[in-house]
């Protein structure tokens, strides 16, 4: 029976399609387009207006600085404004025409109406423990206003009796993985960012045709993205026919829209209500190091058991309720959350969404900066900051505190890579160490300090993680496993080099000029 399952998954993965349809319905593709339309429009004004040409370009000046008066006043991120700036002064007509697109919510106003709606009806699904909130307090007052905050966003509470197991890698998660399915007995829920063909979905969805065929609620939910390069369109109906119930998020349309920009980054599993692993490890095989891409594949991800499962339980519906009716989200937290008594500690699980105006998740991690007093260890596969989180990062080490970053060595993109190379000089002048990682790609998201808090998650240090996309993490003080976390840095710090101002300076003049000119797109990218 076990291998029938096993053939039948097999039988399901099917090689999705790469081509020109990413390029097309991407950010990059957008303004490709647009770019080209102008200098066609603008050659054939020249053309067809030869005569107005003086009244053509005085409007224009004029139109481009109410435009400029405009942004200077409007409540956009300020690194954000310099990219629009530049972009409407450049190209006038089409700079404002993309500036009134983005900003018109084209696209997603149906899903922002939708998202706020059911944070609003799901806010108080799991209430706060009001003793458990006391004992924060009289722990440590600056956790007790984060904790705070993240509540403010969303049905976010901290809790107690939450054991926390942390992986080092994405093969040690993976193991424990298919554990933890196989215990299932109620129901399996699973949002990934990708999913893609291979040994470790192939196992995974063994289990999961299994479990469905036993009464087990399967959902299976990833991004859009994945159809690009990775699944057939038509592949939920294919786990369908196992009995597992499977969403896209923002599937490929036939038109461009806003949509594109919010992917869901997220990735959580929850099992029966007791268990749930988040952090960076996608459902791929370079994640499990299965598939080798860009030299040995660093990820961390953590399970925790007991009460603080509800929380992750409750983001994967209110993500699958996007796309369905109203759902009796009480029933599935009803299940008993298995609470361990002789955990330690405080965990919150939170998520980052961009439709509202709340920077969950770089605010999180400022606040973590601006906290810190020893030390503040990083892992990131990408650094591309605004003024904002740069600051922050410099403004604790110049106040004493032990900055560490731990970046790729081998990188996964181009331009990602030049991009973070362009904020290396200003962070080591005010005595931020920066290391890469020898062995490969890091695609950790990793943040410890003091030894006493940490977060695990999913939430880059990148404009896509901090403004774009859905996200999640696990935010943790005073637990177990952060002597875990801080640890396994140690040991990863033990593979890295230290980049040097004279390895800055020596950087190649193509990365450092790659850097400089994509600069000025980076809110956008």
């Amino acid at each position: 029976m076990q291998t029938d399952y096993k053939n039948k998954g097999l039988n399901l993965l099917k090689k999705g399609q790469k081509g020109i349809l990413h390029a097309v319905f991407s950010r990059f593709g957008l303004m490709l387009l647009l770019l080209v339309i102008q200098f066609l429009l603008l050659f054939s004004m020249f053309q067809w207006f030869e005569e107005f040409l003086p009244h053509i370009l005085g409007g224009t000046a004029l139109f481009t600085v109410v435009m400029v008066i405009y942004l200077l006043n409007s409540r956009i991120n300020p690194t954000a404004k310099i990219t629009w700036l530049i972009a409407i002064m450049l190209v006038p007509v089409f700079g404002v025409l993309l500036f009134a697109y983005t900003q018109s919510d084209i696209g997603h106003r149906a899903l922002k109406a939708r998202m706020n709606q059911l944070i609003t009806n799901t806010k108080e699904s799991i209430p706060q423990s009001e003793e458990t909130f006391e004992h924060l307090s009289n722990e440590n007052q600056g956790v007790a206003a984060l904790a705070r905050y993240i509540q403010r966003s969303g049905c976010h509470p901290v809790y107690e009796h939450t054991s926390v197991t942390y992986f080092p890698l994405g093969e040690k998660k993976f193991e424990e993985m298919l554990k933890q399915l196989d215990s299932a007995e109620h129901f399996i829920f699973m949002e990934y960012f990708i999913v893609d063909e291979g040994l470790m979905w192939g196992r995974i969805l063994e289990i999961l045709a299994k479990k469905a065929a036993q009464g087990v609620d399967v959902r299976v939910m990833y991004d859009g993205s994945c159809e690009f390069a990775l699944l057939p369109r038509d592949y939920p109906k294919r786990l369908r026919k196992l009995g597992i119930k499977c969403k896209i998020f923002a599937p490929v349309a036939p038109f461009v829209s806003t949509h594109y920009n919010y992917r869901d980054h997220r990735k959580i599993l929850v099992i029966d209500g007791h268990t749930a692993f988040n952090g960076g490890v996608n459902l791929a095989d370079e994640y499990i190091n299965e598939k080798v891409k860009f030299g040995h594949w660093k990820d961390t991800a953590v399970m925790l058991k007991g009460e603080a499962v509800k929380s992750f339980t409750l983001m994967f519906l209110q993500m699958w309720g996007i796309l369905e009716e109203k759902e009796d989200y009480a029933h599935f937290l009803s299940y008993p959350s298995l609470p361990s008594e002789e955990a330690k500690g405080y965990v919150i699980p939170y998520g980052d969404c961009p439709l509202d105006d709340d920077k969950l998740g770089e605010r999180v991690y400022m606040d973590i900066l601006n906290r810190s007093l020893k030390y503040v260890h990083i892992m990131s596969p990408y650094l591309i900051l605004d003024g904002e989180m740069e600051t922050a990062l410099k403004f604790a080490a110049e106040r004493g505190v032990d900055v560490k970053l731990i970046l790729p060595g081998i990188p996964d993109k181009s331009v990602p890579y030049a991009l973070a190379k362009t904020h290396y000089g200003s962070l080591i002048e005010s005595g931020v160490k920066i290391y890469e990682y020898t062995p490969g790609f890091v695609h950790a998201k990793v943040f410890v300090s003091d030894s006493r808090e940490a977060v695990v998650g999913t939430i880059n240090l990148d404009y896509r993680s901090l403004y774009h996309h859905f996200e999640c993490a696990t935010y943790l003080y005073g637990a177990d496993c952060i002597k875990a976390i801080e640890a396994d840095y140690q040991e990863t710090l033990g593979k890295c080099r230290l980049v040097t101002m004279d390895m800055v300076r020596r950087e190649k003049w193509t990365v450092k000029l790659t850097g400089r000119l994509m600069k000025v797109a980076a809110p956008l990218m």
